[in-house]
């Protein structure tokens, strides 16, 4: 049975931007093979802890909101505690309906937005029509012009 899950984690102030990425993908990684669907990262950047972790006084803060099989929770967990990069973590599980009603707008709200192919189509047609459009008013122009002058020469 799978379930809605939030994965808060802190990473090493010391990290570049590449090893950043690279631990975060890593972390991807480990949740897809064991069966999660990632609904969305929400990446809050480095702040300051509220206590020193490991001798660190900031961390780099991350969070992954995903539905997985209660199964694979164990095992994301025993990766990032033998990871020495992801000095703390935490997994929350959202079961009764407020809580679900919560994890949905939190996964709306950071979800990469993707623009569709049908909007774009929608937008070249309109400016085709526009073009079409002009078109037929400068041709009629020239009709009622070509009109006129028959009339005055005759």
């Amino acid at each position: 049975m799978t379930r809605k899950y939030e994965l808060l984690f802190v990473l090493k102030p010391t990290l570049v931007d590449e090893e950043l990425q690279a631990k975060i993908n890593y972390l991807k990684e480990i949740l897809e093979k064991n069966g999660a669907v990632i609904a969305a990262l929400r990446d809050m950047g480095t702040r300051r802890l509220a206590y020193k972790v490991e001798k660190f006084e900031r961390g780099h803060y991350g969070v992954f909101y995903f539905e997985a099989p209660t199964d694979a929770i164990l095992e994301v967990e025993r990766n990032l505690r033998i990871s020495e990069d992801f000095i703390k973590f935490m997994t929350v599980k959202y079961e009764k309906q407020k809580e679900i009603k919560h994890w949905n707008k939190q996964v709306e709200k950071f979800a990469p937005k993707i623009e569709t192919k049908e909007e774009v189509v929608v937008t070249e047609e309109v400016v085709v029509t526009e073009e079409i459009v002009v078109a037929e008013e400068a041709v009629i122009a020239v009709e009622t012009v070509a009109v006129k002058q028959e009339t005055t020469e005759a």
